[in-house]
């Protein structure tokens, strides 16, 4: 069996914890930031756990994880 490649966009905008679980950044983080509340802005600092119904196809494209 050859070795799978990880899907590089994945592996850029996820990342798997120690307990295997899938983390994601919320949307709307990028640009577009400065008009909205100081509040509103601190919410995109963490990062969320994927959706469950989103797990299974996200593992198939980073059969590895990430580092």
């Amino acid at each position: 069996m050859p070795k799978l490649k990880t899907h590089k966009g994945a592996k850029s905008r996820l990342h798997v914890t120690g307990t295997g679980k899938i983390m994601r950044v919320k949307v709307g983080k990028s640009h577009l930031r400065r008009k909205k509340p100081a509040r509103t802005k601190h919410l995109y600092d963490e990062m969320i756990p994927v959706q469950p119904a989103d797990k299974v196809r996200l593992k198939r494209l980073m059969p590895y994880g990430t580092k």
